[in-house]
């Protein structure tokens, strides 16, 4: 998963791989779990949902909706939005049924059941009317139930019975025969309506793992799909206003895709990737969270509408290459609390420096290395990822904050695994580069991972620190000992020596949000609302333009920008690019005042890398290697 958070709580790169140890003493036979979806009968904004269990022979059974699900690291609920549940016998007569938990019903005479009918209600609403209790799941782990788009994270429609999760499901999709459809579960083909207006696809899945993993999109879709070398690309695009298109992004899609594989290499990769790109308008039923949740072979993502067509683009390279990399790990390198993973009461490894840190940083690092950026901008990113991780708790164990990311003050600080934890993974790709003369490198230690256990052989949990030190070298597990397990902040610039770099002052391009790194150039007052900080007079563009501290901002582009909407409004800023058109209305000392132009390259000042002049031969072979092999 890749969380985009950024000013006034904006937020927006995974799953894990296997499934729970089988029992199977509940049915007679191990029949396919029969499931249907109708989009045609959605009555409320509910979609109807039937399970079809097959014959049980015990006399109580339990089924459950996901509490977490892979790769989120917090409690989602989905229970919470299913609606009027019953169990139905084979005459039609309810059973009863006792709703034990928010996420979990048990149901009495079991072995008269014939199926469960239930209504689900979808999360973007519920995200965007601010909650139904509790935690709303992560938008791209979400589901979306419109005239015209549904997101179908079938997790948020389909259950599982405890101990039948490694049974088959069948799964019968009916939607307007107008809908375009894409799946990423395997296709059991179509069948018409008898008046032509409906659709009915089947679907097949080997169990209830692959109910989570395989994400769908329907309605009123753009789609591009194509070949990057052997992979076949799906790219949908949900644009509810139409600015932007598939076939707009489909060259960065494609240039990054290629990047990735020449990175990878021989890391094995599926023969199809479908990226599903939800573009959230802003509006009242619109989800509020931007990023992307990782699936084996897809990735759901919601980003603003709002953005330019190359602020767009820069999004998708950060957020869905970092889902990509994760075909890396966990979802070829995992521990077993990934490979069994329990929906209701999970347990968290210890490695999420690992399985998100690691991949946050190939998906920067790849982009230098590929001669996708240039080494100053790697460089700034690197720069902004310590300072952000110094406001985090720096002091703080990463493998016992992995264990607890569900609880305070752990769960506070998860952000820090796309910090922190992409700077230990630069750590000890520096280290590992060192050590060898820049033979190996963070990358060749997962391939050898990969080939140690690979998709369906977890490793043990409390033996990966030691494991690692044997196949790499001591500095490696003193570095994993000292500051992953332990809780001793890194000296970075230890590491930067070891690549002849040091720190220095040079201006530095930055977007129209931040001053450099991430010093913000807004602030936020419930009496005032939205106001430029003092920050803002060290962005080349704000100081052009005569801003000043205080400047309460009324409107941007039109749009008014309150606390309640500044999350959508300011992230649509992120996506600005020099030459596009702007206006900002703004209060100043009571006076009305507007900003109108084009854009124009926003600078600043600001703490980066540069080159160390005394630097010795070994430490430049070093950075060399580092940056371009």
């Amino acid at each position: 998963m890749k969380n985009y958070i950024a000013v006034l709580g904006l937020s927006v790169l995974l799953v894990g791989c296997g499934s729970a140890k089988p029992k199977v003493d509940d049915l007679a036979v191990n029949n396919p779990i029969e499931t249907a979806l109708d989009l045609t009968a959605v009555v409320d904004d509910k979609v109807p949902v039937t399970i079809n269990p097959g014959r049980f022979t015990t006399e109580t059974v339990t089924y459950r909706l996901p509490r977490v699900v892979q790769g989120t690291y917090s409690v989602s609920d989905f229970g919470k939005y299913v609606d009027d549940l019953k169990a139905l016998d084979y005459d039609g007569n309810e059973l009863e049924v006792t709703n034990v938990d928010t996420n979990t019903w048990t149901i009495s005479e079991a072995t008269k059941l014939d199926k469960l009918v239930y209504y689900v209600n979808d999360t973007f609403d519920i995200e965007s009317s601010g909650g139904i209790g509790g935690e709303n799941p992560f938008s791209p782990a979400g589901t979306n139930i419109e005239e015209d788009n549904y997101v179908l994270n079938l997790h948020g429609f389909i259950g599982y019975f405890d101990s039948l999760k490694n049974n088959q499901y069948a799964l019968d999709v009916t939607a307007p025969a107008t809908f375009v459809r894409t799946s990423a579960l395997q296709d059991r083909g179509m069948k018409s309506s008898a008046d032509g207006k409906a659709i009915t696809s089947s679907y097949f899945a080997e169990r209830y793992f692959d109910i989570t993993d395989n994400p769908m999109m329907y309605g009123k879709l753009d789609v591009e799909e194509f070949m990057v070398g052997d992979i076949k690309i799906v790219l949908s695009v949900y644009s509810p206003n139409k600015v932007h298109t598939a076939a707009s992004q489909k060259e960065t899609v494609y240039k990054m895709m290629q990047a990735q594989k020449e990175y990878l290499g021989d890391v094995n990769s599926t023969a199809r990737y479908d990226i599903y790109l939800y573009l959230s308008d802003g509006s009242e039923t619109a989800p509020k969270g931007f990023g992307a949740l990782e699936h084996h072979t897809s990735t759901v993502v919601v980003l603003p509408e709002s953005s330019s067509k190359e602020g767009l683009a820069s999004s998708i390279v950060d957020v869905v290459a970092h889902e990509f990399f994760h075909i890396v790990t966990p979802l070829s390198v995992h521990s077993e609390d990934v490979h069994y993973f329990d929906y209701n009461k999970p347990t968290f490894s210890k490695h999420l420096w690992m399985y998100e840190g690691v991949t946050e940083y190939f998906a920067q690092h790849f982009q230098v290395y590929e001669g996708l950026v240039e080494p100053n901008e790697f460089y700034n990113t690197i720069m902004s990822k310590i300072a952000t991780s110094k406001n985090l708790d720096d002091a703080m164990s990463f493998t016992i904050m992995s264990e607890n990311v569900l609880d305070d003050p752990y769960a506070d600080n998860y952000y820090n695994v796309y910090m922190k934890g992409a700077l230990i993974g630069m750590c000890i790709d520096i280290l590992m580069r060192k050590e060898s003369d820049g033979n190996r490198s963070m990358l060749s230690l997962m391939k050898e991972l990969s080939a140690k256990y690979g998709k369906e052989k977890p490793f043990v949990d409390d033996n990966l620190i030691a494991e690692i030190t044997e196949m790499t070298y001591p500095s490696v597990g003193e570095f994993l000992r000292t500051h992953v397990e332990g809780d001793v902040p890194i000296n970075y610039n230890e590491f930067f020596e070891m690549v002849g770099l040091t720190l220095g002052e040079s201006e530095v391009k930055t977007n129209y949000i931040f001053a450099g790194g991430q010093n913000i150039i807004f602030d936020g007052d419930p009496n005032k609302g939205i106001f430029f900080s003092p920050m803002a007079l060290k962005n080349s563009f704000w100081k052009s333009q005569g801003v000043q501290a205080g400047d309460v901002i009324k409107k941007v582009n039109g749009k008014d920008l309150t606390l309640q909407n500044a999350q959508q409004v300011i992230g649509g800023m992120f996506g600005w690019q020099a030459g596009q058109d702007f206006s900002l209305d703004i209060e100043r000392d009571g006076e009305a005042i507007k900003l109108e132009g084009k854009l124009e390259e926003a600078k600043a000042v600001s703490k980066t890398l540069v080159e160390a002049e005394n630097a010795t031969e070994a430490p430049k072979a070093a950075r060399s290697a580092w940056l371009k092999g």
